[in-house]
């Protein structure tokens, strides 16, 4: 069976060209990657604007459209779908409701439930009142707030996800293929309670495997911040190469 393709799915608001370095570190290990567009955040594409919109559900659907082009080009060759922050949400949303990708890792993965975090979640409670009044007034929400510029309907859906706990699509059963959960020391948005209610409300726990990326294990210049950690991937990737041996 040939090396797996990685596709990677973005971070609210960061663009795919910030992955190269993780691209090129798959590369190195003999696999292939690519970091897909990311909708509105791409060099020489329009930004979210009242009139280019767009939601939860056509990321999904741009993800789905990438793996059913990869299993055209190889038919044997796994997909494994790596999901970084919002991105994880979203590949989650494909996997229960479009042929799953073979494997699934979640970096930095969250229920953002502002329940789940410090001061009784009312900093996370704000932005989560505040983004949907704005893409109302605004037809978006623009810089410099939270996601900004970000598409009206998908803001105000992970607006909605933040207040509530309910994601933005149904999750009619636990995710049954392989999943990798890296949690990174420290992040601050991804915290530990977000984390595991995400596991909780998303993974098979018999498919799922839970790794900590430490400060400690980080190479010189390289940290675990929630964004950051894609300058400096290596020991990310290497787990990622290991736990898919173990398959």
């Amino acid at each position: 069976m040939p090396a797996p393709l990685v596709l990677i799915s973005s971070a609210m608001a960061v663009p795919s060209a910030f992955y190269r370095p993780v691209v090129a570190a798959f590369e190195q290990r003999g696999w292939d990657a690519i970091a897909l567009p990311h909708t509105g955040f791409e060099r020489g594409e329009p930004e979210a604007s009242r009139d280019n919109d767009w939601s939860y559900g056509d990321e999904m659907q741009r993800i789905a459209d990438a793996v059913a082009k990869a299993r055209a080009e190889v038919p044997d060759r796994p997909v494994i779908l790596i999901g970084h922050s919002l991105g994880s949400q979203i590949c989650v949303g494909h996997q229960l409701h479009y042929p799953p990708a073979e494997g699934f890792v979640a970096i930095g993965a969250s229920v953002p439930f502002f329940r789940n975090y410090r001061l009784g979640g009312l900093p996370v409670l704000l932005v989560g009142v505040t983004v949907p009044v704005v893409a109302r007034i605004r037809g978006y929400v623009p810089k410099p707030m939270f996601g900004g510029p970000g598409a009206r309907t998908l803001m105000r859906e992970w607006a909605r996800f933040v207040r509530t706990g309910r994601p933005p699509f149904k999750v009619p059963h636990p995710i049954a293929t392989p999943t990798l959960v890296i949690n990174l020391q420290g992040d601050t948005y991804s915290v530990e309670d977000a984390n595991k209610l995400f596991i909780k409300k998303f993974l098979e726990p018999s498919k799922t495997t839970k790794w900590l990326y430490t400060k400690d294990d980080v190479p010189e210049g390289g940290n675990t911040h929630h964004v950051l950690w894609g300058k400096t991937p290596g020991p990310v990737v290497d787990k990622i190469v290991a736990w898919w041996a173990t398959v």
